[in-house]
Parts: structure tokens; sequence; C-alpha cells
């Protein structure tokens, strides 16, 4: 199989630009294309570019089947002081949890601690963006959600009933949040869907056949099989509380009940999602804790290596590394991504990506 991984670096600024035009000209307002490409843009820079700008034209393909509401009339329910619904009739992911990450940080004030769960959305990205969101306020954040297609098994089985549930806990910390986000499989679908577009093998401790259980090492085949979970049945396990805490406790499908965004881009998906802040302020003050975190970490990064290892790598730091390169030097996009996206301008009558490059720097 050929390896195509020539990349382009792409500023930033210009690619949420490209982003917001996209989205506006399928019936976005304004305000809410900015806001979701400025969170997609987000994913890209942290790293997590298989939910990134690599959406957009499917994003785009739903808005315009109609799959995807593009003026929802979010509807947020205050069941307790510490919890609530959001109903995000059908809007744009992104929007939806943003509204919950407000929602759980207003309440995790005067509470200590809230829990908020969402129905009625969308794939919304990278889990870890809403996380940090959170830890950015001051407190822990905790973000999971129902994936929009399901590509694992149960620990034994040979259906595709389980997604790959992420979770993401971002903690604040003197310099940038510690941030775990990991999806309850070894690799997210996303990441294969990028290993398909690049025409890269995929390694073959990522997916097996449902026919035979054999590895599936070409990325054409992957509808064709079974993302493993991490770790065993432990990940299964974990995918399926995840489930059932994004899902079935928001009223949202969960198991056969979801809706693949992939495979049928004009049914509406109705995700389910929760968000947890808790305020580090209950517990101890934010400078002290935040100092604390910082010393526990350097004290980590300066222990002793295991042969190899030419440093310690801590959730989080790889993120932030990752985030200011790309904020100085550019987004690395692979070329077939960026020619994905000179077709969807020309399909769209928008400026092109290369043109929203030439603004910026006018």
């Amino acid at each position: 199989m050929k390896d195509n991984d020539s990349s382009v670096e792409i500023a930033a600024e210009a690619a949420r630009r490209f982003a917001t035009d996209a989205l506006v000209k399928v019936g976005l307002p304004a305000a809410d294309a900015s806001e979701v490409a400025a969170l997609m843009i987000e994913a890209d820079l942290a790293g997590a570019s298989a939910h990134g700008i690599f959406r957009l034209k499917q994003y785009v393909h739903r808005l315009k089947l109609g799959a995807i509401n593009p003026h929802p009339m979010i509807k947020v329910t205050k069941t307790a002081p510490g919890t609530a619904i959001v109903d995000g009739d059908n809007g744009m992911g992104h929007i939806v949890v943003a509204r919950a990450v407000e929602t759980a940080i207003e309440q995790a004030r005067q509470t200590g601690v809230a829990w908020v769960g969402v129905h009625n959305s969308n794939h919304a990205g990278a889990a870890g963006t809403y996380a940090t969101l959170v830890a950015e306020r001051g407190m822990v954040g905790i973000y999971s959600a129902v994936a929009s297609a399901n590509h694992m098994g149960v620990w034994g089985g040979s259906e595709p009933l389980l997604g790959t549930n992420p979770l993401a806990i971002a903690i604040p910390s003197e310099k940038w949040p510690v941030v775990l986000d990991i999806a309850t499989s070894i690799v997210s679908y996303g990441t294969i869907k990028s290993y398909r577009l690049k025409g890269r093998p995929l390694p073959d401790n990522w997916m097996i056949g449902v026919e035979d259980g054999s590895p599936i090492t070409d990325p054409v085949h992957s509808n064709e099989g079974l993302l493993l979970p991490f770790g065993g049945y432990k990940g299964a396990g974990l995918a399926l509380v995840l489930g059932l805490l994004a899902g079935s406790l928001n009223r949202a499908p969960f198991g056969r009940g979801v809706v693949d965004f992939n495979a049928h881009p004009e049914r509406v998906c109705d995700t389910g999602q929760f968000l947890i802040a808790l305020d580090v302020a209950r517990f101890r003050p934010l400078s002290e804790f935040v100092r604390s975190v910082a010393t526990t970490l350097e004290d980590f990064r300066n222990s002793a290596r295991l042969p190899g290892y030419g440093a310690i790598r801590l959730p989080g730091d790889q993120r932030h590394y990752r985030r200011q390169a790309q904020i100085q030097n550019g987004l690395l996009l692979s070329s077939e991504l960026t020619e994905q996206l000179d077709v969807l301008a020309n399909e769209l009558e928008i400026r092109p990506l290369q043109e929203c490059i030439a603004a910026i720097r006018a």
C-alpha cells in the first residue's frame, strides 16, 4: 500500500476563516459558525487532527442534507442545584457542548460540583477540548460522549454495539493543564479515516475482521471489521459504562440505537454527552493547588527513565508543545486533505484555503 504522507503548513487563522465561511454557506449563523470553526481548529492545534478541519466536509454534508439543525433552540433545564440537562435541538455538537460547559461552570461556582447531561446533540469533535475549557476556568473538567458510530464489540462479541466512547479529564496546573484525552478503543475511528485518506497501512493490533478475528491492516476494508478496545476487556467495559452515563442516563441512544453518522449522513443522531465541573477552591485555594500539581509533575518529568526513552511523557505536555508550535508555524495538514478542502471550496463557491491564507498575510 502506498503511504501518501506529504503535508503542508497552514496558518491556524486561515483554516478557521475557511471553516467559518463553509459553515455559513450551508446555513449556520455567523457567530455559531465562528465558534464551531474555532473549536474545530483548537482540536487541530492540540494534535487531535482526526477531529479538526478534517471533519469539515462531513459536517457540511450533514448540514446540507438537513441532518443537523443550523438554528437550534438549545434548552437548559436545571434539575437540581448541581445538575442540569441540555437539549441541543439537533444543533451542531460544538455549540451544544459549549453550552453544557458554561452551564456546568456556572452551577459548580454555586454548588462545588456540577454534572450536566446532554441529548439531541451531534458529534462535537475532540473530547479534550471541552474538559480543557473547564480547567482554564480553575476547575477540574470531565467529559464523555456516546461516539457517533459503533466500531467496537462488547468483550467477546462480534457485533458493533459499542462506540469508541471517549473520556477526557483536565486538571488545572501552574503552566498548562493536565489533559488526559483517550478513546476507549486503541485508536479513534477518525484516526482510521485519516490513515485511509493518506493511504497508510494500519498496525495489526488496531482492527480485526468480524468473521475470523484476523487483523485488518488495509484501511480500505475498515468497514468490514471492529476496532479493538485498549486494555482488552477493561477498555470494552469502560466504553460500556461511559455509554450508559452519556446515553442512557440522558435519554439518548446507546448500543443498537446509535446512528452511524458516517454511513447515514442524512439521519439525525441524537448524540448523548455529559460534562462534569469540579470547583478546586472547595477543597483548597486554587493557587495552592496548581503549585502543588506543578511541583509533582516536575518531579515526575525529572524521574529516572527506562532505557530507550528520551523523555517522560505526561498527559497534556505534548498537547501544549504541539499547540505552541502550530500557532507559530501553522497547522500541519496532509496534502490530500488540503486538496479535499479545495474541492469543497469550489462546490460551495467560497474562498479557497489559499485565498484565506493570503487574506491574513495582507
